[in-house]
């Protein structure tokens, strides 16, 4: 039986033909509410297969927020079903944010919803928690990895309550997030061009705060545009020619909706802009 294509060289090759930038599909209420739609099973409906249409057609990856769709019960999850299957007839990669971490049987059960073979879920990648220690991903990185998926692992998040943990310091001088970071790095060690393990960074930290020179793995970047992050951020946070950054953009683009035409116009102006930056930056 021929091997899957891994996650890493699929995410390179989209990345490629349609730029690096990250789709938020998040049907939070107030959205749903401003596109002139009501907070039920119906609006969530069309609010996020429109902008999951429009968006997914033009960028290479999108990520659904799970718990917006799961705030609806069993029918939100059916919502969600189709957006994924919505995003890859457009073409694109699908990135779950779902955040889930445990031990054990229950991870390698949340692994087999998302992203294990024949998953329930046909997702590309999710995002998972390291914080009941890295090792227990162990289960989750095996088998999305074996059905040629890719995770997400949260090492510094642009939420300010997380920089109280993931900068703390271990025995060894390191932060916990650079901790993170290193763990998802000896996944990649030999992987080509990218490796199907990456992290998510916040793109509103520090410069200089972690060392992702190793990584060798995508990296989501979160808060960039509503939160604050701009692609002169990016640049400070991340450096100019690190591979694989992937900036997150969620109300920033779908507060353009619900016209498809100008959600994909807000695409357009958010390429051509991190596309200025890095010809700046050469």
């Amino acid at each position: 039986m021929t091997a899957p294509e891994r996650f890493g060289a699929r995410l390179a090759r989209a990345v490629a033909a349609r730029g690096p930038l990250c789709a938020g599909i998040d049907p939070h209420p107030g959205l749903i509410e401003s596109w002139g739609l009501p907070v039920d099973v119906s609006g969530l409906e069309r609010f996020a297969l429109g902008a999951t249409e429009a968006l997914a057609a033009v960028t290479a990856i999108v990520k659904p927020q799970s718990a917006f769709f799961e705030a609806f019960g069993p029918p939100g999850v059916a919502v969600l079903e189709r957006v994924v299957d919505t995003a890859h007839d457009a073409g694109a990669l699908v990135l779950l944010d779902v955040k889930r971490g445990d031990i054990g049987s229950t991870m390698a059960a949340y692994t087999a919803a998302y992203v294990a073979d024949k998953a329930a879920f046909t997702a590309d990648a999710a995002t998972v928690s390291p914080y009941l220690g890295f090792g227990a991903l162990d289960p989750a990185v095996a088998a999305a990895t074996a059905a040629g998926n890719g995770l997400f692992v949260l090492a510094r998040t642009s939420n300010p309550e997380a920089h109280e943990l993931q900068s703390a310091r271990l025995a060894d001088g390191r932060t916990v997030a650079q901790s993170v970071v290193d763990a998802a790095a000896a996944h990649n060690a030999d992987a080509e061009p990218l490796g199907d393990v990456g992290v998510v960074v916040g793109a509103t930290i520090s410069p200089g705060e972690l060392d992702l020179s190793r990584l060798n793995g995508p990296v989501l970047a979160p808060g960039f545009g509503a939160q604050g992050a701009t692609a002169a951020d990016l640049r400070a946070v991340f450096g100019a020619g690190l591979p694989g950054v992937l900036p997150a953009s969620s109300r920033d683009l779908l507060r353009h909706g619900p016209d498809p035409d100008a959600l994909r116009q807000a695409v357009v102006r958010v390429a051509e802009l991190l596309a200025q930056t890095r010809e700046n930056d050469q």
